[in-house]
């Protein structure tokens, strides 16, 4: 059992919405909330790892009616496909929260009586723009004309008037409130592009938001008055102190909250860093320790789109390429935080000319030579030499550098630099040539072979948040016990023993061969 006083990080995935099915975005955003959660704990910590779905609002009800069935069956149905996808991409989420569950309501209405009692919440008429499909509010001066003239959402979502009785939360009073929030703490949000819109729209004035509707019923009913169910919102964003067993305030919450880390996508960061922390003050709650917003994906230059037909499909890349190729590729292909785009060409170059080449083939170039001319035996090494050391140095800094990465979200930065040092060894086997020392000098041939276990023992380790199933069987060939590859084995104190005898090597990053039709275009 992990010792109470250790280290403790919380990281959620935004519950993502029922009304579609899972596509490459929300793979996208599960594998970096996994990576994090999995470098996490082989750093110390005490994790905890939130995902779900998002199942009220307008949009499902509809959805489900066109279908003949309730909203709550349209529910199930298309969450267990958000459910079966984590699965599917090996993601080590602690919990899986779904927005119909009990807990979730009685966590929601306890928020909103907290609201209330502060005097935070109000009874009104809203009047204004409303998209279905955002499920937010938007005021005219964010709208933007259709080509037949229609008034559209900033994200080309249509819009409808709405004029109903609405309670509303009184956003406007915590401009000030908010914009300390973000000057006092400017880590609070990533990337700094989005840290920079967020406070330009708090610093241009805020208005009251409406939080409740009448005109539809799948929803959490508003404590004290069931004609008006929450928004959306309200009940979306709740989820991440639910799943950490509020109301009760208990020991999880006391452990996680105050760490807790949202990853998202850049479309909702209005709602999870202006209305959510608002929230959460108006109910006395501390905000989140960081949200970070990444970017979207497009496939081979274009919005990806169902009538464009061009929607990528994680299940069908993990069939082609590999579940772990696809996790490496997600997050190495663009750094996070900006758009990126989905070429089979990158990934298949990424795929054979990395993992293959230059990592896999690393690895397998001297545990065979190992194996045919050693015995399978890792020989003990003599005394290091300057680039023995210098390679060796390498991988001794590399915890830190992606330590500092991988706490500001910068999982590219983290692959970089364990990537130099992949390079690095690569250029070190063919300066060393241990093929030709096994000739001329078999005891300095013993040293290189050892450094350079050694060496690919430390990037092993490193790179298991990434690609865990490759590394598995390449620290099981490296002759390391399961229970010494967290990050405090690295480092010279639990360096690998000479004299101990390898299993047989096999390798860990197949190449790519594409089938008929699945050449890059």
């Amino acid at each position: 059992m992990t010792p109470v006083s250790t280290p403790a990080f919380y990281v959620t995935t935004p519950i993502y919405y029922v009304n579609g099915d899972p596509h490459i975005g929300h793979a996208y955003t599960t594998i970096a909330c996994d990576v994090l959660a999995r470098f996490k704990r082989l750093d110390g910590f005490r994790v905890h790892f939130l995902t779900g779905t998002d199942e009220h609002g307008q949009k499902v009800a509809k959805s489900a009616a066109e279908r003949g069935i309730e909203p709550i069956a349209f529910c199930d149905e298309v969450s267990a496909l958000f459910r079966n996808l984590a699965q599917a991409l090996g993601s080590t989420n602690d919990d899986f929260i779904r927005t119909t569950e009990q807990r979730h309501v009685e966590s929601c209405q306890e928020l909103w009586r907290r609201l209330e009692a502060n005097g935070h919440i109000y009874l009104d008429k809203y009047v204004g723009w409303y998209s279905v499909r955002d499920e937010t509010f938007f005021d005219e001066g964010e709208l933007t004309a259709g080509p037949d003239g229609t008034r559209l959402a900033p994200t080309g979502a249509p819009v409808e008037w709405v004029e109903e009785e609405s309670y509303f939360f009184k956003l406007s009073a915590w401009q000030d409130k908010l914009l300390e929030l973000y000057d006092s703490n400017p880590d609070f949000i990533g990337p700094k592009s989005r840290f920079n819109e967020v406070r330009s729209f708090v610093a241009g004035g805020l208005r009251d938001l409406s939080i409740s509707r009448t005109t539809f019923s799948w929803g959490i009913p508003v404590p004290g008055n069931d004609r008006h169910i929450m928004y959306v919102w309200i009940d979306a964003l709740t989820n991440y102190i639910t799943g950490l067993g509020f109301p009760k305030e208990g020991e999880a919450f006391k452990t996680f909250w105050p760490e807790s880390h949202h990853i998202i996508g850049k479309e909702i960061i209005r709602h999870h860093c202006v209305y959510w922390p608002a929230f959460l003050m108006g109910a006395g709650l501390p905000v989140p320790k960081r949200v970070f917003a990444h970017g979207w994906w497009t496939a081979e230059g274009d919005k990806m789109s169902k009538s464009l037909g061009n929607v990528i499909d994680p299940y069908e890349m993990i069939e082609r390429y590999g579940l772990d190729q696809l996790r490496y590729f997600l997050l190495r292909e663009v750094p996070f935080g900006n758009d990126g785009d989905f070429s089979q060409t990158a990934m298949g170059q990424r795929t054979n000319g990395e993992l293959a080449n230059e990592f896999g083939n690393l690895a397998q170039r001297f545990l065979s030579f190992i194996a045919k001319n050693l015995g399978g035996v890792l020989p003990e090494p003599g005394a290091l030499n300057e680039d023995d050391n210098a390679l060796l140095s390498a991988c001794h800094l590399l915890l830190d550098q992606c330590r500092d990465a991988i706490n500001q979200q910068a999982f590219h930065s983290a692959l970089d630099a364990i990537w130099l040092v992949v390079r690095g060894a690569n250029v070190y086997v063919d300066k060393q040539a241990p093929w030709t020392l096994r000739k001329t000098d078999p005891a300095r041939m013993n040293t290189v072979l050892y450094v350079l276990a050694e060496a690919t023992r430390h990037l092993a380790i490193l790179m298991q948040p990434y690609v865990p199933s490759a590394m598995a069987k390449l620290l099981d060939q490296l002759g390391v016990a399961e229970d010494q590859r967290s990050f405090a084995f690295l480092g010279e104190a639990h360096a690998l023993k000479g004299g101990i005898t390898l299993p047989a090597p096999q390798g860990v990053f197949p190449r790519y061969m594409p089938g008929p039709g699945q050449e890059a275009k």
